[in-house]
């Protein structure tokens, strides 16, 4: 068995019984805390996000596709190669694809055009990796978004309609609960306040220790709206942009926590 695999056991028996074990706290930040000093205790020092960041790496760097090439030339706003902080510069416009993008869709960007793959072949779960390799990488860096470019201020206006728009069965959206109801709960979390609370947006990507799961912004703007009883868009499509340009323009300023590490 490698060292990959045994990691992996080790930190499943170790948020089995987290799992089991997690209480409620008023603030969730102090309890993801608290449940990451106990994950990291039971663990030996091992947090399931380290283990995405991992396998991010390996696809990261590995020859793959028809192409079989790696992503290391892949430009994500910095320069070929230059990686450290790019999660806290995006969604912003890229030139050779002539839109704006955000951390997941510039990872199936440079999936294609460099290694080749076609849309349909790209595995959700290799981007969410790249995504935590990625984030690693941007660790307590600054969020810089500003949208300067007319794409930019373009898709912000778009982001900003999209987060006050109130429409589903339920007449709500996105500003019902993050402006209006900030500070109520919705089950055992309140409602961050997206709008003053730059921590609301500068975790993402993110590991989920209440269900085990591993988050980008896109999974988390398409839970929303799973919540809302409403269609979720697309990965990569422009509203999911559109709200995550919003979103991190609000969290200017902000020293990121990556990869997160919420409830």
């Amino acid at each position: 068995m490698g060292r990959f695999w045994r990691l992996v056991g080790a930190v499943a028996l170790a948020l089995f019984s987290l799992m089991v074990l997690a209480q409620e706290e008023d603030d969730p930040a102090k309890e993801a805390e608290k449940q990451k000093k106990q994950l990291l205790e039971q663990s030996g020092g091992i947090l399931p996000s380290d283990l995405y960041v991992e396998q991010g790496e390996q696809l990261f760097k590995a020859k793959r596709g028809p192409k079989q090439a790696s992503l290391e030339a892949c430009d994500f706003g910095r320069g070929p190669g230059k990686l450290e902080g790019v999660v806290g510069r995006l969604p912003r416009y890229f030139f050779d694809t002539r839109r704006v993008e955000d951390l997941d869709s510039r990872i199936r960007t440079c999936m294609i055009r460099l290694q080749g793959f076609k849309p349909e072949e790209i595995k959700r779960s290799d981007v969410v990796a790249i995504a935590f390799y990625l984030a690693s990488l941007s660790n307590e860096q600054p969020v810089t978004v500003r949208p300067l470019m007319p794409q930019e201020k373009k898709l912000y206006e778009l982001g900003e309609r999209l987060f006050y728009l109130r429409a589903g069965p339920r007449d709500m959206g996105c500003a019902t609960c993050h402006v209006t109801y900030v500070g109520r709960r919705a089950g055992v979390l309140p409602y961050s306040d997206i709008l003053k609370d730059k921590r609301a947006a500068s975790h993402w990507p993110a590991f989920r220790y209440s269900n085990d799961q591993a988050w980008t912004m896109a999974d988390r703007i398409r839970a929303c709206y799973s919540n809302l009883s409403m269609p979720a868009p697309d990965f990569y499509s422009e509203p999911i942009i559109a709200l995550t340009l919003f979103m991190n323009v609000q969290a200017n300023g902000a020293r990121m926590d990556l990869p997160g590490f919420i409830r």
